[in-house]
Formats: structure tokens, sequence, C-alpha cells
């Protein structure tokens, strides 16, 4: 994916033969609403508020640099959520026109990256229920896609990193291939919390602010979430 400015000009567009599904309105959450949470600012957060103000006073440039910094998480997530490269490219550059647009809605009163998230993950889960009940197949399994595991501002968290050892390279890549297919397998709303607390290796906090759920909510199913997924995985064990 390469970075692009915000007005509707393509963010490493899907191939020419491709007819992108058209989602249904993703809209944007509450311009940071309560979130505001009383702690310092660290340096990302600076440079991002830096930037949204100069982007919101039209420089193209500041919202190219917020897209570099952003592009591959976002991507990673749509990848995980959708399972095919060509819709995830679409929708992750639906995700940053969306912001775009929204960036007026905006008030710095939390962090940007969460609130991205929001935008984010509506708009995954209103492409889910376009494609749901439709002729649509994952693509590519997702571990051949560099970018689902890529580090460009967070910590991401390689599935198959938990396979110890040089020597476990071709086990760990099985183990990568088995978990990928299975969690597109599970629920929307399973799916989205282990990408985010163990893909992407999110905080808590930040997966909370994204949701919008409540500690002992987000827990109780991300626990689940972690148990539908090792029943699924079963089989593949040794």
């Amino acid at each position: 994916m390469r970075a692009s400015v915000g007005t509707g000009e393509a963010i490493d567009p899907p191939s020419a033969d491709a007819e992108p599904a058209t989602p249904e309105p993703a809209g944007t959450p509450d311009a940071e609403a309560g979130e505001s949470t009383g702690n310092p600012l660290d340096a990302q957060d600076v440079r991002d508020r830096r930037l949204v103000r100069r982007a919101r006073n039209g420089d193209e440039r500041a919202f190219e640099e917020l897209v570099g910094h952003y592009q591959h998480r976002i991507f990673g997530l749509t990848l995980r959520m959708i399972g095919n490269r060509q819709e995830a490219e679409d929708l992750a550059q639906e995700v940053f026109i969306t912001v775009h647009r929204a960036l007026a809605t905006y008030r710095g009163d939390g962090r940007f990256y969460t609130w991205l998230y929001r935008i984010a993950t509506n708009t995954c889960k209103n492409r889910i229920k376009y494609l749901r009940g439709r002729n649509f197949h994952r693509s590519v399994p997702v571990e051949d896609s560099p970018e689902a595991q890529a580090d460009n501002g967070g910590p991401v968290v390689a599935l198959q990193s938990h396979v110890a050892g040089p020597e476990a390279t071709v086990e760990g890549a099985r183990l990568e291939a088995a978990i990928a297919a299975e969690l597109a397998q599970l629920d929307p709303e399973h799916r989205l919390l282990i990408v985010l607390r163990d893909v992407q290796g999110m905080s808590y906090q930040d997966i909370l602010r994204i949701t919008g759920l409540q500690e002992g909510t987000l827990k109780s199913r991300l626990h689940r979430a972690r148990l539908a997924l090792k029943e699924r995985l079963r089989p593949y064990m040794r």
C-alpha cells in the first residue's frame, strides 16, 4: 500500500479488473466523546495531534504522513477481518477516505489512533454484513501477506511467534496457516478482539475505547473467543 491524500485518490488501489463491493455506510464514531483519560501524551500522540491540526488546515502532506504511519496496521486489520487481499485493500482505502472527511469531528481529547480504529472496525463490520450471504471467498492465506504482520506504529504479534526455536520454522508456518484459517471461521466480534489483542498487541484500555465495551464484557468475550479458537485448532495439535 502507498500513502495518498484523502480527497478520494486511491491508496494502493485494487487491480483494474476488480470491482470492489459497495459497503453499507460505515459512519464515524462520536468525536472522542468521553475518551479523555487524563494520562500524559506520549510522542506518538503528540505527533498525531500535530499532523491532524495541519491536515484540518488543508495540509495534505500531513494527512499523507498519517496514512503512511498507520496504513499497514489498518490493512493488517482489514485483511485479518475479511481474509481477501483485494477486498482488504479496498476497505483500507475506504477507511482513510472516511477519516479524511471526518477529521473536523475529531476534537483531540483522546488518542487519534483509537478514533481511527473505531472507524476501521465499523467499516469492517459493515463490509462483512454486505458480503454475508453473497458468493464471497477468502483468497490467499493471510500468512502469505507480510502487511498482516507489519509493525508500523505499535506492537504487532506474529501468531507463529509462539512456536520457539529455528528448528520449528516449518511447524510454525503450518500452525500460522491453521490459525489464520480457523480465525476466519469465528464470529466477527470474537475475531476482532483476537486481532486487536493477540495479533496487533493492543492494550485492554485501547480496545475498550475502540469497541465501547465494558472491561468485564471485553475480558469475558475475549476469553470465549480464545476458547473457541483453541477448540477449532485442536485437530492441528499433535
